[in-house]
């Protein structure tokens, strides 16, 4: 018979990890976890600057959805986030105005789009735009991979008029979700259907 004070030592099948082991174990998997998404599915993006107010105003927080424009062509009246055709560096927020093949006129301050379903052209309702210069005038065909893009404030954005078509190959993706500010949390900001 032991004594009462002895005590058998504990066989420790399942010893604790060290700390260091779980946060690195935690890190690998977060890691794999995160970034396909990041590359592949979404990314965040804060707006910068004025030009598509009121829709968007600067320093609000943008997930964009990265995957749909692999399965459908991005429509008119997206607000799509892309990289700046000039500086590629560079990633700007405006709304898909014309669509390949189409021809955009602008005269003052209206819109016609003109199609193959629209051979007369249609005048562009757009109840987003804060304001357009009466001053202008555009007349452009788009190619077959061509978006023409413009801000909803008109008067302040360098956008398709100025430098021209977008490259669908430019496109990252479409503004999925406002997480900030809190008040305005949404799902698919600025989005409106033709």
């Amino acid at each position: 018979m032991l004594p009462s004070s002895f005590k058998l030592p504990s066989i420790n099948n399942n010893p604790e990890e060290h700390p260091v082991r779980e946060i690195v174990k935690f890190v690998v998997i977060a890691l794999l976890i995160v970034i396909p998404i990041r590359l592949y599915i979404a990314q965040p993006f804060i707006v910068s600057g004025d030009s598509m107010e009121n829709t968007f105003h600067n320093a609000e927080y943008l997930i964009v959805d990265e995957i749909s424009y692999r399965f459908e062509k991005p429509s008119r009246g997206d607000v799509v986030i892309f990289r700046y055709p000039k500086n590629p560096s560079q990633y700007f927020i405006k709304r898909i105005i014309a669509l390949p093949g189409e021809t955009i006129q602008i005269e003052n301050d209206i819109v016609t789009i003109i199609n193959s379903s629209n051979p007369e052209g249609f005048v562009l309702e757009e109840p987003y735009i804060q304001t357009m210069n009466k001053a202008t005038r555009t007349n452009v065909t788009l190619g077959e991979e061509e978006y023409f893009v413009m801000g909803d404030n008109r008067d302040n954005s360098s956008d398709s008029r100025i430098w021209g078509n977008l490259p669908e190959d430019m496109i990252i993706g479409k503004a999925l979700v406002r997480l900030f500010p809190p008040s305005k949390i949404e799902w698919q900001p600025g989005h409106y259907e033709f």
